[in-house]
């Protein structure tokens, strides 16, 4: 077996916040699964973001930091703008898993990174 690199374990870490098994409790695809996009969309106060928009946010970093680790040149998010992302105010089933599926894949699934080794996939 391969020794374990650095930049190897900060891929795993990462991925682990998102969809693998986590020593902490649910991840963060666990913690959305099967919620309601009118409570997705819902904003706790005024001022505050939504648990969508901490979804959308959540994924334009990982990909962010993964580009970065990677040494990748910037490509392009599925969604205009960075860090944080305006996300309609009326709930709807088709744009809540429009924008978690995109997002499972943009902090999932397989980038390479500098070395050319295959690490995960940070495009939407």
């Amino acid at each position: 077996m391969a020794a374990r690199t650095e930049l190897d374990t900060l891929l795993a870490a990462m991925e682990e916040a998102f969809e693998r098994k986590a020593w902490h409790g649910p991840n963060l695809r666990g913690a959305i699964r099967g919620l309601d996009p009118a409570v997705a969309c819902r904003r706790p106060a005024r001022g505050r973001h939504s648990i969508w928009e901490l979804v959308v946010h959540a994924a334009y970093w990982k990909y962010a930091v993964r580009r970065r680790l990677a040494g990748d040149k910037r490509k392009s998010f599925a969604l205009t703008g960075t860090n944080w992302f305006s996300r309609p105010d009326e709930p709807s089933a088709p744009a809540w898993t429009q924008d978690v599926a995109p997002a499972a894949r943009r902090v999932g699934r397989q980038s390479q990174h500098a070395g050319g080794a295959a690490a995960r996939d940070c495009v939407p």
